[in-house]
């Protein structure tokens, strides 16, 4: 079973990890063709808000909600594909008004979320940037909805290839728009709706081939939406919370020039390890963590969760490290070119390794939130949420004066472990389900002590190579070195204390290919 689930996150993570990939290569062009300026942050903030209302609306709220329940029709033999037609047309009815209303709104939206733009021309672009772009969070939640389904019936591959579409659609139009001298910015913005048309039309047909049919229809009000509505209503006001977490650190960050880009930049590179690991654990433990509490299975549910953790950890503890240790380099090789300025690089650093310190705390959310959710208990991480974002608000506004647009990093990994904390302690009602097994206490140690090493090691390294790095013929090498460097110190190290055993993921990928 455990080489079944690790065989899960190796798919939804090798996929995502291509969507990184292609997304680096995404932001590299963007930085490039913009920079920091005026231009960045308007179509930053302008992209943030519809991906804001989506995590609000889909991904961070509906989906837990709607997985759970879904999956368990689908084991208990009941008509699971009805139920995902009523939630596709009742979430599309609720959308598109949302929709219409935010687009008309958007000067407001603009300001609450990034106020520091009043007055100058960063405003009216965004403005402008956002009523083009907005309609995305109606077909992204869509796809979200439909992805939901892909993955309880164990097809992670479609679904995580849509981001893999998305940014590759953004890496043409800007190639095009510099081949024929269109103007970036609109580019980017009228992008950003055909995107949303193209992974929703993706997913939908996806869902037909497995035999789900979806067809739009005026919504009805079954007893199974408004269990769905009850359920879903306090993971949407926790997904909310979160929200309003970023929504400070973009106004904090929206008073000094540049921090928007500079803040969005060094989030790109941490969602590497986050997208890759979290988004990873979070697709494939759900489900199955789901499908055994409804069997009785505690036993396999508490394995599920120890190795979901174990993974979680084994490979982002040693990515935190990286982040914090190296932060400058990767900022440097990656985005230091054409309008991305030195200044760029090191306040683009100083965030990414704040963000790096927090980045085991946001991929235990991953691992930690099922366990309420396939109770379906929505209720509890809510709570947390709130706590999490009175600590963030007051950290974010309360160091502003001392640290600047650096209190908006810290606050969100201030918050992360704020939040890991409250649900450690939330789950321990759970019993056995929810405890940490032998194996894991005996491996977590053996974890830090070989991130320890090649922390030192990629200290070492960078300091070593510091000539190869700074030259721009050379440092994508110097880069590439430092990082598999790193790389074989933690795993060779790892595996010689037994901190894990690579004989676990070969496992599980011989079973993804066969």
């Amino acid at each position: 079973m455990g080489i079944r689930l690790v065989k899960g996150f190796l798919t939804v993570g090798g996929w995502t990890l291509g969507s990184r990939v292609v997304g680096f290569v995404r932001d590299v062009m963007m930085a490039a063709y913009l920079g920091a300026g005026p231009v960045a942050e308007a179509f930053l903030v302008a992209f943030s808000l519809p991906n804001m209302f989506r995590r609000f609306f889909a991904e961070g709220a509906f989906n837990m909600a709607f997985v759970p329940m879904f999956s368990k029709k689908l084991e208990g033999g009941e008509d699971a594909q009805g139920f995902a037609r009523d939630a596709f047309n009742g979430l599309a009815a609720v959308l598109l008004v949302f929709t219409l209303l935010g687009t008309l709104a958007m000067p407001w939206l603009v300001w609450a979320m990034a106020s520091g733009f009043a007055g100058d021309a960063r405003f009216d672009l965004a403005v402008l940037f956002g009523q083009i772009a907005f309609s995305y969070i109606l077909f992204i939640s869509l796809v979200a909805l439909l992805s939901g389904v892909l993955n309880a019936f164990g097809h992670f591959t479609e679904a995580s290839f849509v981001p893999v579409l998305m940014n590759l659609m953004f890496i043409i139009a800007m190639w095009l728009a510099d081949w024929q001298g269109w103007d970036m910015g609109l580019t980017l913005s009228w992008t950003v709706p055909v995107t949303g048309i193209a992974q929703l039309a993706f997913t939908w047909w996806s869902a037909e081939r497995l035999g789900i049919r979806i067809r739009p229809r005026i919504p009805r009000l079954t007893p199974e939406l408004k269990r769905l509505a009850i359920i879903a209503g306090p993971a949407v006001l926790a997904g909310g919370v979160v929200q309003v977490n970023l929504l400070v650190g973009r106004q904090v960050a929206s008073f000094t020039e540049g921090a928007v880009a500079w803040l969005s930049y060094a989030d790109r590179l941490y969602q590497l390890p986050l997208g890759v690991v979290g988004i990873a654990i979070g697709t494939v433990l759900l489900p199955d963590l789901s499908r055994r509490l409804r069997a009785g299975d505690l036993e396999g549910g508490r394995n599920s969760f120890n190795r979901g953790a174990e993974f979680a950890l084994a490979l982002t503890l040693p990515a935190a490290v990286a982040l914090v240790v190296i932060a400058v380099p990767l900022t440097r090789v990656l985005f230091e070119r054409g309008a991305f300025s030195t200044l760029d690089t090191h306040n683009t650093a100083l965030a990414l390794a704040a963000y790096g310190l927090g980045l085991p705390a946001f991929v235990l959310h991953k691992v930690l939130q099922p366990l309420f959710y396939a109770r379906e208990d929505t209720r509890s991480p809510f709570r947390y949420a709130v706590w999490s974002m009175v600590v963030n608000v007051g950290f974010a506004l309360g160091m502003m004066p001392l640290m600047g647009f650096m209190a908006a990093a810290l606050a969100t990994t201030v918050s992360g472990w704020t939040m890991v904390a409250q649900l450690w302690f939330g789950s321990r009602r759970m019993g056995a389900a929810a405890t940490f097994d032998a194996r894991f206490r005996n491996r977590l140690p053996r974890i830090l002590a070989a991130c320890a090493l090649m922390g030192l090691a990629l200290w070492g390294g960078a300091d070593l190579l510091a000539p190869a790095l700074n030259a721009r013929a050379l440092r994508w090498l110097a880069l590439a070195a430092l990082c598999i460097g790193g790389a074989v110190v933690y795993f060779g190290f790892g595996t010689l204390i037994g901190a894990f055993r690579l004989s676990d993921f070969k496992a599980a990928l011989r079973r993804k290919k066969a």
